[in-house]
């Protein structure tokens, strides 16, 4: 997929109103911000129907804050107790949406995450009825973490876990008037919790409607594939975002790349039909960037594609991905 056009999108806590940025302000060498965004900037839905909070020309960077993935019901000094008192209707707030003027239908934009920043808490939590083993485990239990200034968390005596921050939702508006939830994930992208949507990363995602109306939010300060338990360290975030408008590419599903791999994604209701639908997407993408024949690209799949699943608990719908490293795709 190649890069054209740019747009940005930087995170800033305690920010309440959209602003006006000064661009000769440098911001360490990273793409300057013409807009803020505030973290109670939000929805929880997707539909074609809800406002855009700004329009951007193709090139114009934003600063977006996001908050937790409950909308500010939990704090680090919460129990269990709190835990099962939560309301449902604010979870996943999404920054946005994000009108880039021109985008059309079958256009593709590219978002690049140029930084992300972690926020001073996290949480993490069973809660019942809700997991991959959610038989299993039926009584909640939440975690809280200090993440401020810190490389890492500890978990228990002996366990410490590497902060890793990505956006667990990032999307565009699909071709509804209805109101469709946020938890699982769709072609337009949304709650991907794929853990290798890190910095640096650049995820190309289909357009749908008029404007694209791209949203932002549920960041995870650390998570394994999978997220099995269906919860990951949930916190707020900053991010510093670019997104490219492409009118020369067309996916049918969130495709993405960093220096070392190139990356497709598919959502389907079982594990085993994402991987065939994830499989087919990194075919079409060797044919039509590297030419091969549907034949080599299959049996390049297979020699050097990986399979992972990125979640399993977003029902109804569980998301696999094939990445190819670099290595392997030279030009």
């Amino acid at each position: 997929m190649k890069k054209h056009i740019w747009i940005l999108v930087v995170v800033v806590f305690g920010c309440t109103t959209t602003v006006k940025v000064d661009n000769d302000i440098p911001t360490k060498e990273l793409p300057t911000a013409n807009y803020v965004l505030s973290s109670d900037q939000t929805h929880n839905k997707w539909s074609r129907s809800i406002e855009p909070i700004i329009r951007i020309n193709s090139g114009e960077v934003v600063e977006i804050s996001t908050e937790e993935a409950t909308d500010g019901q939990l704090t680090i000094d919460s129990d269990t107790s709190d835990l099962m008192n939560l309301s449902f209707d604010p979870i996943h707030p999404l920054t946005g949406p994000i009108y880039i003027n021109e985008a059309v239908p079958g256009d593709v934009i590219a978002v690049t995450l140029h930084k992300i920043e972690i926020g001073n808490w996290g949480w993490t939590a069973i809660l019942p009825g809700f997991g991959f083993l959610a038989e299993e485990f039926t009584e909640p239990a939440l975690k809280t973490f200090e993440l401020a200034g810190k490389n890492n968390v500890r978990f228990s005596d002996g366990i410490n876990i590497p902060l890793k921050p990505f956006p667990g939702v990032l999307g565009v508006a699909p071709n509804t008037d209805s109101l469709l939830s946020t938890i699982p994930p769709r072609a337009n992208g949304g709650n991907m919790d794929d853990p290798n949507i890190v910095e640096g990363t650049t995820v190309y995602l289909p357009v749908f409607v008029e404007g694209a109306l791209f949203s932002i939010g549920d960041a995870h300060a650390a998570q394994g594939l999978g997220e099995v338990c269906g919860t990951a360290i949930e916190a707020p975030m900053k991010f510093l975002v670019e997104i490219e408008l492409l009118k020369d590419g067309s996916i049918k599903e969130p495709q993405y790349e960093n220096e070392d791999v190139y990356a497709v994604t598919a959502f389907a209701t079982t594990l085993d039909e994402a991987a065939k639908k994830a499989t087919r997407y990194m075919i079409d993408y060797l044919m039509k960037e590297y030419s091969l024949s549907r034949n080599d690209a299959y049996m390049l799949c297979s020699l050097a594609g990986d399979l992972k699943i990125a979640e399993t608990v977003d029902v109804p719908h569980m998301l696999v991905t094939m990445s190819i490293n670099k290595e392997v795709l030279s030009k």
